[in-house]
């Protein structure tokens, strides 16, 4: 294993500190644009459609963590083996873990490998994952937060083999407008723009933008409407999305479910059932079922309507990593 510190100038090894111990950081979050843009201190990465996860050894065994800081290590039991065997005693990683569906990836499949408590049942499952890393966060007992992206990407590439199932995240540096088109005609999920040149900060910010093809986010589920004909289960979810302290009613969601999708979600929303809607705004569904905002789902559509409704939406998948009052309209 290499001394990422080998390849620093002397500027940059200024900006170096102790890391403090753990296994976690805050990941950085990026922001949703519709401006397309091309700029040299900007790279370009691929948006993956999976799971966020941060991945840390405190000289112990690997550990793996959701967005919202909460353990996974059990759904990606290859993952853990994979970093293991790295020989990397103290590290902490940010990536996205994903399975593919052909040549894409896909939320969907990744989640029969979500919530999952026992690892050899995650093995069971037949999904395959791969863990895509895109950031080195801290290496060696050092926090490497303070250097810029691109010496961060430089010492990654260093300091880690990457063999399935661990992926480096490819960029490219330039050209964003035509790298754009590029990941659309490929039917992906699209881009991420990020500074080159700032640290790693936790949170949200403009230092990280998205480019997206396709329109997809976070809803809170609020309730569900009943079945008809021959379904089983319930015929739509009714979901929203919080405007500062109020959940505000988004629209009804009837397609993208399988058999076990529409029996396992019901008996979830049978526990949390309630008498009152959790919308702010009325909600006109005959016999619609409330329940507690506490289920987030990835929902995919066309566009929002002029009254702030979803068009032709799409359930992926519930969401295990994000927390329903962090869930907001994407602007």
């Amino acid at each position: 294993m290499n001394d990422p510190l080998r390849l620093l100038d002397d500027a940059e090894s200024g900006l170096l500190r102790s890391w403090p111990g753990g296994t976690w950081h805050e990941p950085a979050l990026a922001t949703l644009t519709h401006h397309r843009f091309s700029g040299p201190d900007w790279i370009f990465e691929r948006k993956l459609d999976g799971a966020r996860v941060i991945a840390g050894c405190d000289g112990d065994r690997p550990v793996l963590w959701s967005r919202n800081h909460k353990r996974v290590d059990a759904s990606y039991p290859e993952i853990i083996d994979a970093l293991a065997a790295q020989g990397a005693d103290r590290f902490v990683l940010d990536g996205e873990m994903v399975a593919f569906e052909g040549d894409r990836t896909s939320f969907a499949r990744l989640q029969k490998r979500l919530n999952l408590t026992d690892p050899r049942a995650a093995r069971r499952t037949g999904v395959a994952v791969h863990y895509y890393v895109f950031d080195l966060i801290a290496f060696g007992g050092v926090d490497l937060t303070r250097l810029s992206l691109r010496s961060r990407k430089r010492l990654l590439r260093e300091c880690f083999d990457f063999a399935d199932p661990l992926r480096f995240s490819a960029h490219r540096a330039g050209d964003g407008e035509a790298f754009f088109r590029e990941a659309c005609r490929r039917g992906w999920e699209g881009l991420i723009a990020k500074r080159a040149d700032r640290p790693y900060h936790g949170g949200r910010s403009r230092d990280w933008l998205k480019f997206k093809c396709v329109a997809d986010q976070e809803f809170v589920i609020g309730g569900y409407t009943d079945p008809k004909g021959s379904r089983f289960g319930f015929g739509a979810l009714l979901v929203g999305y919080y405007q500062e302290s109020r959940l505000r009613y988004a629209g009804k969601v009837g397609t993208g479910y399988d058999e076990r999708t529409l029996r396992d979600l019901r008996g979830r929303l049978d526990e949390l059932a309630r008498e009152r809607s959790p919308f702010a705004d009325p909600v006109t569904e005959p016999g619609a079922h409330w329940v507690a905002p506490e289920l987030v789902a990835q929902v995919g559509f066309t566009e929002w309507t002029g009254d702030g409704k979803l068009r032709h939406p799409r359930f992926s998948g519930l969401r295990n990593d994000k927390r329903p009052r962090d869930v907001v309209r994407e602007t």
